[in-house]
């Protein structure tokens, strides 16, 4: 065969490379997978927590957000390694507290929300919109029926398909038409929500007591986001386990797109970051410079720039090791935001850490910020 007649076949009828592989709209190559952590890979946090339910938050698999209100039913969350064949982890929710009288403004969803500025390739709301396709795995104790969501935060918009479990691992597919003349704007283009992909699996019925809008996207309404769902907190033998998450622009379900452990931890790290001591040791955090007798300050350098300034969270007992003497911090670790080395656009990848301990140090010296010989983490919060 010819090198001519080759690049023919590859150029196909409409005279363009691989148009035969055209994907409904979506790219061929290179990242497909809007979702972060979809193979539940990362657990920076934790790997398990239970009691979960009171209130929401991201407790365990980074970038996986339970979002609950007004029930009783309570829950393990954990990454735990009951994948299909491909998938080392999954993410397991485990009822171990039930709730069977359901008031109407219950609800339990496991949602990941999305920046805007990645969600440009949809172009959602105007001509020439394209299809979103979800696709993942799942399984639970018994046959379920529950729904995944796409929400458009910024116009207040929804459309939500069902999907049944059964014991056995199951691949779901579902392809969302294009949002084109709905009289809205597209998503912003900016590093604030902007749309969530929501898994429903509990629900009163201000959220179930309407009309399932599954056909075609519509302003939101909360009695016809969930309609025709079951329990998850029916009883404490229920179980859920979710994994190889993927969210990709076309009509066409592609084979899950698995990344490198280290790839998908640094796009997790722009939400969170843990740095932690897990034993019983003097580890150094960051190099201090001493203000005054009782404050000093340094930068902390962050692995990957965060997509807002963060918040800190300290455990654990800290210290200032200076001149030979290690002085406990007297009040709580802070961030100095005036020192922050970065603007919002740009992304924080520098903090500005300010300690502040009893006395005896000296100005001009530097010191260091340490784990005073205990198990001690700090963490930066700037999550959706």
């Amino acid at each position: 065969m010819t090198r001519a007649s080759d690049t023919a076949k590859l150029l196909g009828a409409g005279g363009s490379i691989l148009g035969s592989l055209d994907i409904g709209g979506g790219q061929i190559g290179g990242r497909r997978n809007l979702i972060i952590n979809g193979a539940m890979q990362v657990a920076q946090r934790s790997a398990s927590v239970t009691g979960i339910g009171a209130s929401s938050g991201y407790f365990t698999l980074d970038r996986w957000k339970i979002n609950t209100g007004n029930s009783a039913g309570r829950l393990t969350m954990t990454q735990t390694s009951d994948g299909p064949v491909g998938f080392a982890n999954c993410l397991k929710l485990d009822c171990t507290t039930a709730d069977t009288s359901i008031a109407a403004g219950e609800y339990l969803e496991l949602q990941q929300i999305f920046e805007g500025q990645d969600l440009q390739s949809i172009g959602k709301g105007v001509a020439g919109a394209k299809e979103i396709t979800v696709s993942f795995y799942v399984k639970a104790n018994a046959a379920f029926t529950f729904g995944v969501e796409l929400y458009d935060l910024d116009n207040t918009r929804q459309i939500t398909k069902l999907f049944n479990t059964t014991t056995g691992w199951v691949r779901h597919e579902f392809t969302f038409p294009a949002d084109v003349d709905d009289g809205s704007s597209p998503f912003g283009d900016d590093n604030l929500t902007s749309m969530q992909v929501t898994f429903l699996i509990h629900s009163g019925s201000n959220f179930t007591g309407g009309t399932l809008n599954t056909t075609s996207w519509a302003n939101a309404t909360n009695a016809n986001r969930a309609a025709g769902i079951d329990s998850f907190y029916s009883s404490t033998d229920n179980n859920f386990f979710l994994t190889g998450v993927q969210l990709e622009v076309g009509s066409v379900a592609t084979p899950f797109e698995h990344r490198s452990f280290g790839e998908e931890l640094g796009l997790c790290q722009r939400y969170f970051y843990r740095d932690q001591n897990t034993t019983a040791e003097y580890k150094r955090y960051v190099v201090l410079n001493v203000d005054t007798t009782v404050n000093a300050r340094g930068n902390y350098f962050l692995p990957v720039p965060m997509r807002v300034h963060p918040t800190l969270a300290v455990v654990g007992q800290l210290a200032s090791y200076s001149a030979g003497s290690i002085r406990n911090l007297s009040t709580t670790l802070a961030i100095n935001p005036s020192y922050a080395q970065a603007s919002v656009s740009a992304g924080f990848h520098t903090v500005c850490l300010f300690a502040v301990v009893g006395s005896g140090q000296t100005a001009g010296h530097a010191s260091g910020l340490i784990a005073n010989n205990a198990v001690s983490s700090l963490s930066f919060d700037a999550e959706l």
